[in-house]
């Protein structure tokens, strides 16, 4: 939960709000706001100023997940 991913290809939605089409790019970063099966997530799409525009069930091989703090190296 609460994981940063990316889209690993572009993909269609709908406003969260207005029901407006529209198309998520390759790249395009959300917030894994629920796990369905371990293979289906449900993701948040926001913009800047942290408002959602779109939320949506994601297979798992269609993200990336995104790190930001580096691991330990194994010797």
């Amino acid at each position: 939960m609460h994981d940063l991913v990316a889209l690993l290809e572009d993909t269609r939605a709908q406003h969260f709000l207005t029901g407006e089409q529209l198309l998520l790019r390759r790249g395009q970063i959300g917030t894994v706001v629920m796990i369905y099966d371990g293979t289906t997530f449900e993701v948040e799409f926001a913009g800047r100023d942290g408002r959602a525009y779109a939320i949506l069930p994601i297979k798992a091989d269609k993200l990336i997940i995104l790190h930001d703090t580096p691991e330990p190296a194994a010797v």
